[in-house]
């Protein structure tokens, strides 16, 4: 009789002490498991938006829109392996009364930095700087009031000599004074290293080509950078 008792107890000690042992495990499991989450690596982050809102010189025309500058920024975004979507919203023959106009369309969708790039057809076309002013004015408005904490870079422009030094002055400062106005980035002038040069325009003289696109992107990028 004794035998058989301490056979039981002997048992149940032992199954007592496997319960423990995995109930033990399962802590340690658990407490791995926690530490797996804290060590694997961070979940990619959320791609964020560029939009590049302007004219034929972001539309890339008369180019493949793969050899524009918009298209060769999101290559080095990705080659850098930088969250971010650049995204072409250029109109060929697009001026700022036009941009205007078409501002709340391109803005239905997420906008984290937005680059504006207006106002060379409006030099071509002789309209007024204080007009173009004006609209640009009303574009970057228009951005901060949707996404107020979207990034803007504004692309400034210089208008054609032979509209004289009183229009092309008056065109050249709106730039830098809308920046610095509504605090945005600047670029000074985005055709720079561009604009006049024949191997690197296209045969009308204005629109870069293949190689002006590759200098139009370090015009770009020099400011952008530093923001991204």
């Amino acid at each position: 009789m004794n035998h058989t008792i301490l056979f039981v107890f002997l048992t149940f000690a032992l199954l007592t002490s496997c319960n423990e042992g995995s109930g033990d495990q399962a802590k340690v499991n658990s407490q791995v498991k926690k530490q797996e989450k804290i060590t694997d690596p961070e979940t990619p982050a959320k791609r964020q938006n560029i939009l590049f809102f302007g004219n034929s010189l972001t539309a890339a025309y008369g180019l493949d829109p793969s050899e524009g500058y918009v298209s060769l920024i999101q290559q080095r975004l990705d080659s850098l392996g930088l969250p971010y979507k650049a995204i072409n919203a250029g109109l060929s023959g697009e001026t700022t009364a036009g941009g205007k106009e078409r501002v709340a369309w391109v803005l239905r969708q997420p906008v984290d930095i937005f680059v504006l790039e207006l106002g060379g057809n409006d030099a071509l076309r002789g309209i007024s700087p204080e007009a173009s002013k004006a609209n640009l004015e009303a574009i970057i408005l228009s951005v901060r009031d949707k996404y107020p904490d979207a990034e803007i870079i504004l692309a400034g422009m210089e208008a054609p000599p032979n509209m004289g030094e009183l229009y092309t002055s008056a065109f050249r400062k709106m730039y830098p004074e809308l920046a610095q106005a509504h605090s945005t980035a600047l670029i000074p002038f985005f055709l720079d290293g561009v604009a006049g040069i024949p191997e690197l325009n296209q045969g009308d003289r204005i629109h870069p080509n293949e190689k002006g696109q590759l200098v139009l992107v370090e015009n770009v990028w020099e400011v952008l950078e530093g923001i991204l």
